[in-house]
């Protein structure tokens, strides 16, 4: 397991590609929209983790809400893993609480499931495994 990538929820994507692009010295690798989940990202390589941009495309995505409820600023922590499967199972009977036991297509070519933060100390996790 390895700290894949950290989601930042932003207001305007534009601004904070940007400001990243800056920040980095590098333009990001990629931008995709995941319509299913009302968000568009845009990915930085930072070693061998990634940062994660995302705007929401409408009021009512998870990314809307939470920047309603918190402002910009980090969303998530996302870990890579070989096998998501076999990782849920072992963080369910570790007790933890998943906001959805199935992954999901998720960006950059992964499959994704969340655990709820009110397992992890606050903390939206993410769980990603590559696609084959």
């Amino acid at each position: 397991m390895k700290i894949e990538h950290l989601g930042i929820a932003v207001k305007s994507l534009s601004d904070s590609d940007n400001l990243f692009a800056r920040l980095l010295g590098k333009s990001n690798y990629k931008q995709e929209s995941v319509e299913r989940e009302g968000v568009t990202t845009s990915f930085y390589e930072v070693g061998e983790s990634k940062i994660e941009l995302l705007e929401a495309t409408n009021p009512e995505s998870p990314i809307a809400k939470f920047l309603d409820k918190k402002g910009e600023g980090i969303h998530h922590i996302a870990f890579g893993v070989e096998n998501i499967q076999t990782e849920i199972e072992r963080l369910k009977k570790e007790g933890f609480i998943f906001i959805s036991e199935e992954p999901k297509e998720g960006a950059d070519n992964k499959l994704v499931v969340f655990l709820h933060p009110k397992s992890t100390n606050g903390v939206l996790i993410e769980l990603c495994q590559e696609k084959s």
